[in-house]
């Protein structure tokens, strides 16, 4: 495991539990209280973590739930739920863009399905899923890579873009409040939108608890996308108010293992 690899797993570990000993961490990850500690340090000079004396807090904060190592443990029953109703959209032979997200990537295990298909991603993740499965043609999106979100972010990821069309794109976001999908980070919300502008069909996948909240950056309003997927857990006034308003809202019904 390289030392970024364990700070992610650690800074995720944390925001999990809420809190850690140092000790347990020491035995978690197998390495020494000195190698632990340095992590630690690193993490709370980026404000992810807290330290305390002998053990280490979680700190609310968007950038750290970016951790796309955290996100693939969050709601995954209703994300896995979500991908599977995304198929519905997607026909053989067409082009496929997905995104960095966890429920996108829940989604690029079931394309080999609906083979053949061309699919764009910038997801470091589902780029590893999909290589080398029979029938798909697999364009990844350069750029600079990031740690926390394990995709190619940035100004030559932007720019690969506007030269590409998809027939349908498959996207999450941070947050959703008030008519808009929101994402906690800059670059991450500048490479959404020129997928947005390169795809004739946009489809948003997000989990229930996003709803009423907020991050950093508007991504787009509800009403751009062709379908908006949440579970059925929305509170039906929510559910009311966003169809109402506009929004091509469809409720998928978790299904449990």
């Amino acid at each position: 495991m390289t030392p970024e690899t364990r700070r992610e797993e650690i800074a995720a570990y944390v925001l999990q539990q809420g809190e850690a000993r140092i000790d347990d961490l020491v035995q978690r990850f197998g390495v020494s209280r000195m190698t632990i500690h340095r992590h630690i340090d690193q993490l709370a000079q980026a404000g992810l973590l807290r330290k305390l004396h002998g053990a280490v807090s979680a700190l609310p904060s968007g950038v750290y739930e970016s951790l796309f190592r955290y996100r693939q443990t969050v709601a995954a029953a209703e994300k896995s739920s979500l991908a599977r109703a995304a198929r519905r959209f997607i026909e053989p032979g067409q082009v496929v863009m997905i995104d960095d997200s966890s429920t996108s990537h829940a989604l690029a295990a079931l394309l080999p399905e609906l083979a053949p298909l061309t699919v764009i991603t910038n997801s470091l993740a589902s780029i590893q899923t999909l290589t080398g499965a029979e029938g798909i043609t697999l364009i990844g999106l350069g750029g600079q890579y990031h740690a926390t979100y394990n995709a190619f972010i940035g100004h030559l990821c932007e720019n690969a873009l506007p030269g590409l069309r998809a027939n349908v794109l498959i996207c999450s976001a941070s947050a959703a409040q008030n008519g808009t999908a929101y994402i906690q980070d800059a670059q991450v919300t500048r490479v959404k939108q020129a997928m947005m502008a390169s795809a004739n069909k946009r489809i948003l996948l997000l989990n229930h608890e996003k709803f009423g909240r907020s991050a950093l950056h508007a991504l787009a309003p509800l009403t751009a996308f062709d379908a908006v997927l949440t579970g059925t857990a929305l509170p039906a006034a929510e559910a009311e108010a966003l169809t109402s308003a506009g929004v091509r809202l469809h409720l998928i019904e978790t299904e449990t293992a």
